[in-house]
């Protein structure tokens, strides 16, 4: 599309375009992303899975309200330093819970605890500043989400990107760790790239 950064660019190009973009987003369409979140996300669950949320930063969408759908059965990622490593990892978590800033400086669950592991989830939903067609998602460079799901065992969880349509791009620049998603959602609801078998589809 015209105006948007080439396949020559480099990443942080695309992200420096694509924060400004999101930043331009109007409220209206926000509260459209949202309604169907609300609409679509919990039909997607089984009773006995958790749902894999997000605390969101600066611009992006805010479906915090899906605590209300889903009462007691969220769980948000949480960047923990295990010995000399950090990992990406789910814990378990409530609306009324406190928060505290992860190793990476963003609010999670506190006190920390047990990570999840990929089996109570039945759903992903992973914040992007773009996406393509593809599935592959533009973030913020960290890697974390692309190390989590390289895991078969996470790969095998679906997970979705959340992000306005007006981000979505037929292609990005991608290197060779990224792990494309299996959809995404946007205000105009929900896509699948393949047909996912889980209770409720």
């Amino acid at each position: 599309m015209a105006g948007e950064p080439g396949l020559d660019d480099p990443k942080p190009v695309w992200r420096r375009h694509f924060r400004q973009r999101r930043a331009d987003q109007p409220e209206a369409q926000q509260e459209r992303l949202l309604e169907q979140a609300l609409s679509g996300v919990p039909p997607l669950l089984r009773p006995d899975q958790r749902l894999g949320l997000y605390w969101p930063l600066a611009g992006e969408p805010d479906l915090r309200e899906l605590a209300r759908a889903l009462p007691g059965r969220l769980a948000l990622p949480a960047i923990r330093a295990l010995a000399e490593n950090r990992r990406l990892g789910y814990e378990v978590w409530k609306s009324a819970d406190p928060l505290r800033l992860d190793a990476a400086g963003v609010p999670a669950p506190a006190p920390a605890g047990r990570p999840l592991p990929a089996t109570a989830l039945g759903l992903l939903l992973v914040p992007a500043l773009a996406f393509d067609r593809r599935g592959f998602r533009l973030g913020y460079g960290g890697g974390w989400f692309d190390r989590l799901r390289a895991d078969p065992s996470w790969r095998a969880v679906p997970a979705l990107i959340v992000a306005p349509a007006t981000c979505a791009v037929e292609q990005l620049p991608v290197d060779p760790w990224d792990v494309p998603f299996d959809g995404w959602l946007s205000e105009a609801g929900i896509e699948w790239l393949q047909p996912v078998e889980r209770s409720g589809l």
